[in-house]
C-alpha cells in the first residue's frame, strides 16, 4: 500500500536534488506517493506568503513531508519557511545525525552523534521588542512542558535505538533561571530511564569538547539556540551541510529536509549534491517504519562513495543525477514492507508531567525606564515596595558607587515589598513612578514559590 507524502521541492537546488532524491527511491520500490506543495519564494511570488495554508493542510493530512532547501528573502517581513512550519505543526524535536561515512574526508572518524533540538521556543520565539532607541530586547522563553516533550522524545529514542547516554546542554551557570529550568526538567525525565547514562554540560565547553573529541558524544540534547549551532557544528565535523540530515518530528506529523541552503548560484548546473536530502528522506523512512528500504539506500549510498563516485563539492566529478543513477544501480530493491510508524515515535510516546505545583506569591516588580541623561534618581519607597537596585544591561548601578561602565538609556529598577502584593499594588507604583517624571518602557512581576525567590539577580549583586 502506497503511503503518501508531501514534497516540497524548494527553491534553487532543491527541485534538482528532489528529483535524484525520487530516482533513488523508484529504484528502491519505496511505497510512497509524491504530493507536491510549494513554501519559498514561489509561494511567495503567488501568495504573498512563505508557506500556504494549503501546504500546512497537506502536511497534517499526510502526516509526513519531504523538503528541499527554501530561501526566506532577507528583509521585507517574511517569516522563515522553516520556522513557520515548525511553529504552525509543533514540531517540537529537531533530529540530526552527525556520522562520519566513507570516502568523505574530514579530520575526525568513528563520529556518531545524534542530536535533539528544542525547535519551538527559547529565542526562536520570536518574541522582540524595542525598549528605547538604542535598546533592542528578545525573550527567551524556556517552558517545562516544551522542554519535557523535546527531552523525553530523546530518551525514548535513545532508547530505542540502543544508545548509551544522552548529554543534556546548557548554560544554566548563567541562564540561571531559564537554562536552569530546562536543566531541572532534564534531571526530573532522566530518573524514568535509570537504564541510560545521563550527564550535562556547559554549551561553550561542549562545543571545545566536540572539536576536540567529538566521538565521546553519544546523544545531545539542546535548547533551541544552542541545539541550531551545535547541530550545524557537529555537520562540520563529518563533512558540511551537504551530508547532514534532519528531521522535525511532531506528535502527529513530521517533516524530513535538507538543512543546507538553496544555493541559487549553481541552481541549474546539475552539480548539487543529493546526499542530504537522500539521509534526510532514509530518516523519514526509518520513522515510517521501512527500516529495510532505509538500510538498502544507506548501504548503495556507503558503497557508492566507497567507489570513488562523489559531486564535485566532495572532491567527486559525478553530476546530481549521476551520482543518484550510481546510488540506484547498487540498491537492491525490497520487494514487501509493511509501513507504520516507528516504535519510540513521537505519535507513540506516553508523555508524563513534571510540572510544578509550588505555590506562588507576588513580592515585586522590575520597572524598566528610560532614561537618556545617565542615572536615574528613582523613588526608593513607594507604598509597600522598596527599591533594592538599578541595573544597566544586567550589571548592578544602583545601590553603591556606579561602576565604570557604558551605560545606555535602559534601566531596570527592582521593587520588592517584603509580604505578598496585588496586581493593583503594582499598577500604583508604576503610576507613582510615572508622576514622579519617569518614562517607564515595561514591567516584569516578580514572584516567590513556596518560599524561594523565582527571579534573578543583577550582575554584581
Amino acid at each position: 500500500m502506497l503511503r503518501k507524502v508531501t514534497l516540497i521541492e524548494g527553491d534553487g537546488i532543491g527541485p534538482e536534488i528532489s528529483e535524484a532524491v525520487k530516482h533513488v527511491f523508484a529504484a528502491a520500490n519505496v511505497p510512497v506517493e509524491w504530493e507536491p506543495a510549494i513554501a519559498g519564494l514561489a509561494a511567495i511570488e503567488q501568495y504573498g506568503t512563505g508557506v500556504t495554508q494549503d501546504t500546512l493542510d497537506a502536511i497534517k493530512r499526510n502526516g509526513l513531508a519531504l523538503k528541499g532547501p527554501t530561501t526566506t528573502p532577507v528583509g521585507g517581513g517574511h517569516k522563515s519557511v522553516n520556522v513557520t512550519i515548525r511553529k504552525s505543526l509543533e514540531l517540537y524535536a529537531n533530529v540530526r545525525l552527525a556520522k562520519s561515512m566513507p570516502a568523505i574526508e574530514t579530520r575526525y572518524s568513528n563520529v556518531d552523534v545524534l542530536v535533539f533540538r528544542e525547535n519551538v521556543e527559547d529565542t526562536y520565539a520570536g518574541v522582540e521588542h524595542w525598549q528605547t532607541a538604542n535598546v533592542a530586547q528578545c525573550l527567551k522563553l524556556i517552558t517545562r512542558q516544551g522542554s519535557e516533550a523535546l527531552i523525553r522524545y530523546a530518551f525514548d529514542q535513545a532508547q530505542t535505538l540502543g544508545r548509551k547516554r544522552v548529554t543534556c546542554v546548557h548554560k544554566a551557570n548563567i541562564h540561571k533561571i531559564t537554562d536552569g529550568l530546562w536543566l531541572d526538567v532534564f534531571r526530573e525525565v532522566a530518573k524514568d530511564f535509570p537504564d541510560i547514562q545521563s550527564d550535562d554540560i556547559i554549551v561553550d565547553n561542549c562545543c571545545m569538547q566536540l572539536v576536540s573529541r567529538p566521538e565521546q558524544f553519544d546523544v545531545l540534547v539542546l535548547p533551541n539556540l544552542y541545539g541550531d549551532i551545535v547541530s550545524d557544528l557537529c555537520a562540520g565535523i563529518v563533512g558540511g551541510l551537504g551530508v547532514a540530515p534532519g528531521g522535525n518530528i511532531g506528535h502527529d506529523c513530521a517533516v524530513f529536509e535538507a538543512v543546507h541552503g538553496s544555493a541559487p548560484d549553481i541552481a541549474g548546473k546539475g552539480v548539487a549534491n543529493p546526499t542530504a536530502l537522500l539521509l534526510s528522506g532514509i530518516q523519514m523512512l526509518q520513522y515510517m517504519g521501512l527500516v529495510a528500504h532505509a538500510n538498502a539506500i544507506m548501504t548503495a549510498l556507503i558503497d557508492t562513495l566507497a567507489a570513488g563516485i562523489k559531486t564535485r563539492d566532495l572532491g567527486g566529478m559525478a553530476s546530481t543525477m549521476e551520482f543518484a543513477a550510481a546510488i540506484s544501480e547498487r540498491v537492491q530493491p525490497i520487494q514487501h514492507e509493511a509501513t507504520g510508524i516507528m516504535a519510540g515515535s513521537s505519535a507513540q510516546t506516553t508523555h508524563h508531567s513534571v510540572a510544578s505545583h509550588a505555590t506562588w506569591e507576588l513580592r515585586g516588580a522590575d520597572v524598566f525606564v528610560n532614561a537618556a541623561n545617565g542615572l536615574p534618581k528613582m523613588p526608593e519607597q513607594v507604598g509597600p515596595f522598596t527599591l533594592k537596585l538599578i541595573s544597566n544591561r544586567g550589571t548592578k548601578v544602583w545601590p553603591g558607587k556606579t561602576p565604570d561602565i557604558l551605560l545606555v538609556d535602559h534601566y531596570r529598577c527592582r521593587y520588592v515589598a517584603e509580604s505578598t502584593i496585588s496586581r493593583s499594588d503594582v499598577r500604583a507604583l508604576v503610576a507613582a513612578i510615572e508622576d514622579a517624571g519617569f518614562e517607564w518602557m515595561h514591567v516584569e512581576l516578580l514572584h516567590h514559590a513556596d518560599g524561594e525567590a523565582k527571579y534573578s539577580k543583577a550582575q554584581g549583586e
